[in-house]
């Protein structure tokens, strides 16, 4: 995303989206940055979400923490898996209080809350004041995970997603346009797949989401859009175009 243009983002959604759940990588924060955050990207992204919020939807966010920590790496390399898991869940807080702050400074009502303890910066996250959040026109921010080891934010994404009662989760993926039967960047023949099912994801083991997060997306029949996180798409994919792919199981 290119911070200095303006995004055009609809005023009224056709889709029939109430509520969306954006699930965001850690690395979409990133920009051309090695890790970290960079501000430009984040007060960009912030706009635009602020702006789909303006028209009427719903909002929520479960963010990563690639930018910043991966449990899996970190286990590789010796450390506890359980351990690595545990910091990462403190990254994606990271992530959390500063996309909650770009977003502030667009006008944007916001809370976070956390699937661990962290009382001085973070609400507990607790089901029932999310969606009370949500009716009052607040956006809110699931950091933490599930707060638990050995899940993903996929599955955190998939399972709030759930609770709160999304109409879809959004998939923003840094520098991807959607699925593809191979990685396009390893693979220049690669096919883009615009539609699939859950199951055919799960089959064919491409990597949208880990594969816990898409059986509770497939038994409970929630759809996932997948998009490349570039200016406007946010709002393009709430108004009911066809940007990337679209994963539902009919």
């Amino acid at each position: 995303m290119r911070p200095e243009e303006t995004i055009d983002v609809p005023e009224a959604p056709s889709a029939g989206f109430r509520r969306v759940l954006l699930k965001l990588s850690g690395e979409a924060l990133m920009g051309s940055r090695d890790y970290g955050i960079e501000v430009g990207v984040v007060n960009a992204l912030a706009r635009e979400i602020a702006g789909v919020r303006a028209s009427g939807v719903d909002v929520a966010i479960v963010v990563g923490a690639g930018n910043f920590y991966r449990g899996l790496a970190a286990a590789a390399e010796g450390m506890e898996r359980a351990t690595a898991d545990y910091a990462g869940m403190l990254a994606t807080l990271l992530n959390a209080l500063a996309l909650q702050d770009a977003l502030e400074r667009e006008g944007a009502d916001t809370r976070v809350q956390s699937a661990l303890a962290v009382s001085e910066v973070a609400e507990p996250y607790i089901r029932r004041r999310a969606i009370r959040h949500l009716e009052k026109g607040r956006i809110v921010i699931f950091a933490a995970g599930t707060g638990n080891q050995f899940f993903t934010t996929d599955t955190a994404a998939a399972l709030r997603a759930l609770e709160i009662g999304a109409d879809t989760i959004l998939m923003a993926k840094h520098g991807v346009e959607g699925v593809y039967d191979g990685d396009p960047n390893e693979d220049p023949d690669a096919k883009f797949l615009p539609h699939l099912t859950h199951l055919e994801a799960i089959e064919k083991g491409l990597k949208v989401m880990d594969t816990t997060a898409l059986s509770l997306c497939m038994d409970n029949k929630l759809s996932i859009h997948v998009f490349e996180l570039a200016e406007g798409n946010i709002g393009r994919v709430v108004a009911g175009k066809q940007v990337g792919t679209v994963i539902e199981t009919p």
